[in-house]
């Protein structure tokens, strides 16, 4: 069941919001004001916020600003104030959607529907990275190149994921150690390397014609630029 936070402090707006979303199966919470409502985000994950502006003790864009520095849920801005400049302005904040009030009730629940919709794809998309020909299946901990499935060790598994989620970056032997094997890395990157080795050979064996993760020397190593 999908969890959307209505922080709203019209009382009689947010209990009509919160039954209606109740009624089309969603579970819902409600906040009165601009602190409980940021308090919450941080403390529970959400699916989905809908958001009044002009919120007691902190404002409804105070709140939008500090949460897209953490979190990318869904967030439909619900307001009285119906100025173009206003909405483009909270659309480049972070905001996926904007509502006037009055609002018809029928608009309200399938503007939420289409927002879910949205978030899961893209949830959904990112589950599964590519890079090459590869795809790393992140739920699953599979990763297929040259569509064949390697055959790695928890660690392996754990350095490639790494890596192609960072393409961009160098990693250390010390980084890789401590973020892989979750230890202190006290100088001795026998372990790295027999992974690394071990790695790129299974990755060789899956395609002959192509390289995944360079040696940057001096440095440590980082994925190949496609």
């Amino acid at each position: 069941m999908e969890k959307i936070l209505v922080i709203e402090d019209n009382k009689d707006v947010n209990s009509m919001l919160s039954e209606i979303l109740t009624e089309e199966g969603f579970e819902v919470f409600s906040a009165y004001t601009g602190t409980d409502g940021f308090k919450e985000i941080k403390k529970n994950q959400y699916d989905l916020i809908l958001l009044d502006i002009m919120l007691p003790f902190k404002s409804g864009d105070e709140i939008l600003k500090e949460v897209r520095e953490f979190s990318d849920v869904p967030v439909i801005v619900i307001s009285a104030k119906d100025t173009i400049g206003l909405k483009i302005d909270l659309l480049k904040m972070g905001a996926d959607d904007y509502i006037t009030k009055p609002f018809d009730l029928g608009e309200v629940v399938a503007r939420v529907s289409a927002n879910l919709r949205r978030s899961r794809r893209k949830t959904q998309s990112e589950k599964i990275l590519h890079y090459k020909d590869m795809a790393v299946d992140i739920d699953s901990k599979r990763i297929i190149v040259n569509k064949m499935e390697l055959d790695l060790t928890a660690k392996e598994y754990g350095i490639m994921e790494l890596l192609i989620k960072n393409r961009e970056k160098v990693f250390t032997k010390a980084n890789l150690y401590e973020t892989i094997w979750q230890d202190a890395y006290l100088g001795d990157d026998n372990a790295v390397k027999t992974h690394m080795s071990n790695l790129r050979s299974k990755l060789k064996t899956a395609n002959t014609q192509q390289d995944y993760i360079e040696t940057v020397w001096g440095l440590g190593y980082r994925l190949y630029k496609e």
